[in-house]
């Protein structure tokens, strides 16, 4: 039976068979992809570790042997935290996960064994606005926590010129973008405690 390309009834099958073909092609590139980026995935989480905690890599593959190697795995209270000796100090380190102003910011926050300085942070995924907000991922911002004082178990993001010192616990925030700046004091305030309690230090 030759159907009217100006009826119904093609119009439904048409609709019909172009979705499900979509989908039947959308779901075999999911399919293809989705093991590639799992692997991108858990790169990004490695880089992530290394950086936060200050170990040096030239390449992805000498990122993923170093952190075969040399990074401790513990898994307490469903937090994933990592811990590895560094110039003869134990460095620990925890992914976190809080809220910026557009979505969520994912990454690592490591600590020395005390928990009395940040050894370093770094992202892992963010959504904030370009050339604002998404500048936390910039070096100069990520290094001024570098070996910072933890003050009352967090690092003040200030938005006026703050000393060079690392023991007063205070960092300056991304001109224009003080919301997102905040969202990683806040997010430093609500795991330091939660590392300082996986750790058992007081």
């Amino acid at each position: 039976m030759k159907l009217d390309r100006d009826s119904k009834v093609y119009t439904v099958i048409f609709t019909f068979v172009s979705s499900f073909l979509f989908l039947l092609i959308l779901s075999g590139l999911n399919v293809l992809t989705a093991q590639q980026v799992k692997k991108n995935q858990e790169l990004f989480t490695i880089r992530a570790v290394l950086n936060a905690i200050a170990i040096d890599y030239s390449t992805e593959e000498e990122a993923i042997n170093i952190f075969n190697s040399k990074i401790k795995i513990e898994e307490k209270e469903s937090y994933k935290l990592f811990s590895t000796d560094v110039n003869g100090k134990v460095v620990y380190a925890i992914l976190f996960n809080g809220s910026g102003l557009w979505g969520n910011i994912s990454g690592v926050l490591a600590v020395n064994s005390d928990v009395s300085r940040i050894v370093g942070i770094d992202f892992i995924s963010q959504s904030e606005t370009p050339g604002l907000g998404g500048r936390i991922e910039e070096s100069w911002f990520k290094d001024q926590f570098r070996n910072e004082a933890l003050i009352d178990d967090k690092v003040s993001v200030s938005t006026t010129k703050v000393s060079d010192s690392k023991d007063d616990g205070q960092v300056d925030a991304i001109t224009g973008a003080t919301l997102t700046s905040k969202s990683i004091e806040k997010i430093i305030a609500t795991y330091i405690p939660i590392i300082k309690r996986l750790l058992g230090v007081k």
